[in-house]
């Protein structure tokens, strides 16, 4: 899953980036208002976790500003602001949830699932395509009725991203997008490295390669 993290306050936002990192999120971490703008229009993001109180453009207007794309990105708003007008203001103004600090992180990264099952249209917690079954709350995976094997952040995040879209093929640059946050150095050839060890830990048929397009994981059969 990959997150535009908005936050002004550093040690907040250096808190809340490793957080998500150890959480098997990729994070990008802006500071203003305006940056958020930008960073939203010109990348793809699964989730937006949006601070209130912001330099250059406050969070308000960085939320109107992506719903007037028709931008329907998941933003989840994390502030101190606890007055009940405000939480009227950011949910009527297209936030999905809202939390105020201080807060536990794992009940924000509960709410994130949440707000992500709702994005994709699930109610159970598990995605699955039928055989194949991943669980977020615990980075664990499933072939059939074998026993879970628990993934790493990195095997996770692209397993993640296969099954979020079973039967859709992911290219190699996709699936980087989804592991990797700005400012963290693609590693050659992590992509094959990642799906041979889920393939070793799942067995070799759990994804597929499409020879020069991508890797895929099958629809629900």
């Amino acid at each position: 899953m990959r997150v535009l993290l908005v936050e002004d306050d550093r040690m907040v936002g250096e808190t809340m980036s490793l957080a998500l990192q150890d959480a098997a999120c990729a994070a990008d971490w802006v500071r203003d208002g305006a940056t958020a703008i930008i960073a939203a229009r010109d990348q793809h993001y699964d989730l937006v976790l949006l601070d209130l109180g912001l330099p250059e453009r406050d969070g308000i207007e960085v939320l109107r500003t992506i719903r007037s794309s028709n931008d329907a990105v998941p933003v989840l708003i994390v502030t101190a602001r606890d007055a009940v007008e405000d939480r009227i203001a950011g949910l009527d103004g297209g936030a999905d949830d809202y939390i105020v600090k201080p807060f536990e992180m794992g009940e924000l990264l509960a709410r994130m699932r949440a707000v992500s099952r709702r994005k994709g249209g699930r109610a159970a917690p598990l995605l699955t395509n039928g055989r194949l079954a991943l669980d977020p709350a615990t980075r664990e995976a499933r072939v059939d009725d074998a026993e879970p094997v628990r993934l790493s952040a990195r095997e996770f995040s692209l397993l993640q991203a296969l099954l979020l879209r079973p039967g859709a093929i992911l290219s190699r640059s996709e699936l980087e997008d989804r592991i990797y946050g700005w400012g963290e150095e693609v590693e050659s050839n992590a992509v094959e490295f990642l799906i041979h060890a889920l393939r070793r830990k799942l067995g070799q048929t759990t994804i597929r390669n499409v020879r020069g397009a991508g890797w895929l994981v099958d629809r629900e059969g």
